[in-house]
């Protein structure tokens, strides 16, 4: 497998799980104990794919710029996740939700970024 096909799994894998993402919300009204564990595992499963993969594409990056744009927009995204992850441990479903909007809202700059890439 070439570095080019690698990196389209990796945008794709990441555009992959921002739309699981986009699509939990609804899952983010949790009332039993059970989803509260469900749902952090995951988000930390997510988290750690989209990790890997916006890694390699950054690493991957020719310019400075796109690299510096690309690395400002996945720290903050991992800062919202890690925000979105703690309030979900500590089962604060009014925070869960500000943590989320913030998270999806970063996502989606983060995913708009990428679209040149490929």
């Amino acid at each position: 497998m070439d570095f080019g096909t690698e990196l389209k799994g990796c945008v794709c894998r990441i555009n992959n799980c921002a739309i699981e993402l986009f699509s939990m919300e609804e899952d983010l009204e949790i009332e039993d104990e059970d989803s509260w564990d469900l749902v952090g595992r995951d988000l930390r499963l997510k988290a750690t794919f989209m990790y890997i993969d916006l890694s390699r594409v950054i690493s991957s990056c020719e310019s400075d710029e796109r690299k510096k744009t690309l690395t400002g927009l996945a720290n903050k995204f991992f800062y919202f996740m890690d925000e979105l992850g703690n309030a979900v441990k500590d089962r604060s479903a009014p925070l869960v939700q500000v943590c989320y909007r913030d998270t999806a809202h970063v996502l989606r700059e983060v995913v708009a970024a990428l679209e040149p890439s490929h």
